[in-house]
């Protein structure tokens, strides 16, 4: 076998030949990512301009109340900086490329290949993860096959968003990150100028509203609504958003309260006058002189 005939193998399992507008495309990106560096270098970002708008975003409630996600792991709650909240950052600081990448899908093992990546354009720094995503989704009676396109589109995108985040946030400064996360809490312990008893009031109305009582907000607080502090609502409203988002369940985070053996006891347990009348089918009333009071 010649040479030239080696050349004309295709690899196993790839295409035979690349059509024009697969090279196309080739070409078209490579000239994107060499435009995006030179873009970066000849406009470098304003380091102070940065920080300023990262300080004007934070103090919108509407990022501050998507700055955090919960969900639960191991009997406990996970909470931390979002991806919401990572993308803006990446806006702010500038000249910062971030995606998710589907790289191949097996419907026949029920798994896909996807790449998360973050790239810092001008600093050329770049952080990228591949990792497999089964088409599953975990419940409480044990992993579920997901055979719906749009389920698997959407679990997919579910466990891409958590490697953009960690991506984004590893090639973003560590102080920015920090001083974002400290306003968005501020933002929402303020509460948007509203006066605190206004703010509980409408905890305890939203709560309501999908089913949870005020005694069981209380219950996890700890304490009652009049005694609750801007930490708390602010908390309340965390909490209420990863609801919303289904990023949690209203069980996880205000489970029913158990009831014990001594209070399954106590309630059985027969009153006085139901205690005399044990053995009778019927209540006796004894007469002087009758059998029964002899």
């Amino acid at each position: 076998m010649s040479y030239q005939e080696i050349e004309r193998i295709a690899p196993v399992g790839g295409p035979a030949r690349v059509g024009q507008g697969t090279a196309v495309e080739q070409s078209r990106a490579v000239a994107e990512v060499q435009a995006a560096i030179v873009v970066a270098q000849q406009c470098p970002r304003d380091i102070t301009a940065a920080v300023a708008e990262m300080r004007q975003s934070c103090t919108q409630m509407f990022l501050a109340e998507r700055a955090q996600f919960r969900f639960p792991r191991a009997g406990s709650t996970v909470a931390g900086p979002s991806v919401h909240l990572a993308r803006e950052l990446a806006r702010c600081w500038g000249n910062i490329q971030y995606g998710l990448v589907e790289m191949r899908r097996d419907d026949e093992y029920g798994e896909s290949e996807m790449q998360a990546f973050a790239w810092d354009v001008q600093k050329n720094s770049r952080t990228s993860s591949t990792f497999i995503v089964p088409h599953k989704r975990d419940q409480k009676g044990g992993p579920k096959a997901l055979t719906d396109m749009r389920d698997i589109y959407e679990n997919n995108a579910n466990n891409g968003a958590r490697r953009v985040r960690e991506a984004i946030f590893a090639i973003l400064p560590p102080w920015f990150v920090e001083e974002a996360k400290e306003l968005c809490a501020r933002t929402l312990r303020d509460g948007g100028g509203k006066p605190l008893d206004i703010r509980i009031a409408d905890a305890v109305r939203a709560f309501e509203g999908i089913g949870v009582t005020a005694d069981r907000v209380e219950t996890k607080l700890g304490r009652p609504s009049g005694r609750w502090t801007e930490h708390d609502v602010a908390q309340l409203i965390v909490v209420f958003k990863s609801i919303q988002r289904g990023e949690v369940s209203v069980d996880d985070e205000f489970p029913a309260a158990r009831v014990t053996v001594d209070e399954i006891k106590e309630v059985a347990k027969p009153c006085p006058a139901e205690a005399e009348s044990v053995g009778s089918a019927w209540p006796t009333t004894a007469q002087p002189g009758s059998a029964a009071t002899e």
